[in-house]
């Protein structure tokens, strides 16, 4: 993320929390953080302040158009300009798949895909706004996951919701390539995070996986900085998968 301007949704905490620590480290001038806890991301952004970067926040629903690009909006004018956007917002509901009701699909279709497209949208039109005399205008990358391509009944809709972002990376990719706006997504397998050890899923994670072990974050998140940093100058419409080899067991 050398010299790069960063923003990403769901940047308080998780993975969003990782990718924002790793692109301070990796050289980012500017980090914006759009999310619905405003004291998670004023603590993520009081470190890339410390360390002389610039930083924004703004509070944002990303499941409307209007609060997802006002939420945007002020954001890219704090920080001046954005060069990369990594939209890690969503949730993972797990239920039983026959007693998934309305209220769960709209709830992860909400976040999950219309969220998605919202900070897309937002982030295209900005790149096509601002002057850039380098050969890529602008990268996103998707935060979609293995559960988009094997079957999970226990997380039924979650999964759907990650299938639907892997397609609109694709679509979106298409539409502005003639831009040299670069759109991918990272698709992770189940990750030892500290909520999982806590809910007693690592033992699930690593019976799942041909390595007998679920993935550490940062090794899912150094593909998100790959597909959003500048070494990258050419991959578009891409899904990263990042399995351990579950997606083939």
């Amino acid at each position: 993320m050398d010299g790069l301007s960063v923003v990403i949704t769901g940047g308080g905490a998780g993975l969003g929390l990782l990718l924002a620590e790793m692109a301070v480290d990796a050289g980012a001038t500017g980090l914006g953080i759009i999310d619905v806890n405003a004291k998670a991301a004023e603590a993520t952004l009081a470190a890339a302040r410390k360390a002389g970067v610039k930083a924004a926040f703004a509070v944002g629903d990303i499941r409307t158009a209007d609060s997802a690009h006002a939420a945007f909006n002020d954001v890219a004018g704090q920080l001046g300009r954005v060069d990369t956007v990594i939209n890690s917002a969503a949730i993972y509901p797990r239920k039983p798949m026959l007693e998934i009701t309305d209220a769960d699909w709209d709830a992860s279709n909400a976040v999950n895909i219309k969220g998605t497209f919202h900070i897309c949208v937002a982030a295209i039109k900005q790149f096509r706004a601002q002057e850039n005399d380098a050969i890529v205008k602008g990268r996103i990358v998707n935060i979609t996951s293995v559960d988009a391509f094997k079957a999970h009944p226990q997380n039924a809709h979650y999964a759907a919701t990650k299938a639907a972002v892997v397609s609109l990376t694709k679509s979106f990719a298409h539409e502005v390539a003639p831009d040299n706006i670069l759109v991918n997504s990272v698709a992770p397998a189940g990750m030892a995070t500290e909520k999982a050890r806590e809910a007693g899923f690592l033992g699930e994670l690593a019976a799942a996986s041909p390595l007998g072990r679920g993935g550490e974050p940062r090794e899912m998140a150094e593909w998100v900085m790959m597909a959003g940093g500048p070494k990258n100058t050419y991959m578009t419409g891409e899904n990263i998968i990042v399995s351990g080899g579950y997606i083939y067991a």
